[in-house]
């Protein structure tokens, strides 16, 4: 076993970040505070030395990957299995307008990673599609000699459901990781002794 440490790193604001619209799977771009903060993150973290840097394909994600990247002087490989959830019939939509047409779907959607919007996904089925991504890597990995360290760039959802699925939590217990402001971080780590994955730190960063 020779990955040793994840950082999860959330991208920058968006413009339905700004206005508190829901955006799932739609490619919505940085506003010029998203690239701010995607450019201080990079400044904070290129100098890391990360082994790989795999970023979603939403561009508001791989446009932070890339600021962090270019610092770094290294690629960005693209894996869509890191998407955020997709919300189905609520993308584009405010909570406000959610909550007004389903009174308590938040609430619900928030409090059990089994339930999904009508016509998304839950977060146990964001879950099981990103967790290969690490599956992957550890198999790459394996054998190698060197302790790997890499950098993941996604969105607050599947950050957090994510970090759940790694930390091998029992679902009833999913809601406690909450949210991810916009460019920061967590960070999973493990060691040979402790062959789990331990929560190092959580929305953390610039």
């Amino acid at each position: 076993m020779t990955l040793r440490r994840l950082l999860l790193l959330r991208h920058g604001q968006t413009e339905y970040n700004l206005a508190g619209r829901l955006q799932g799977h739609l490619d919505t771009k940085l506003t010029e505070r998203g690239q701010e903060q995607a450019a201080a993150a990079a400044k904070r973290l290129g100098e890391d030395a990360f082994d790989r840097i795999i970023s979603s394909d939403l561009s508001r994600a791989h446009e932070t990957a890339l600021a962090v990247a270019e610092v770094a002087g290294m690629p960005v490989t693209v894996d869509p299995r890191l998407r955020e959830t997709h919300l189905g019939d609520w993308q584009g939509a405010s909570v406000d307008e959610v909550e007004t047409d389903d009174p308590g779907a938040i609430a619900a959607w928030r409090a059990d990673p089994t339930w999904a919007p009508p016509g998304g996904e839950s977060r146990v089925h964001v879950v099981a599609r990103s967790m290969p991504v690490v599956d992957e890597l550890d198999a790459e990995f394996a054998d190698d000699p060197d302790e790997r360290n890499v950098l993941l760039v996604a969105h607050g959802g599947l950050i957090a459901g994510l970090v759940c699925g790694l930390l091998d939590l029992p679902q009833s217990a999913w809601p406690v990781i909450g949210g991810m402001g916009n460019t920061k971080w967590a960070v999973v780590a493990r060691r040979d002794d402790h062959p789990r994955w331990r929560l190092s730190g959580y929305n953390i960063g610039v």
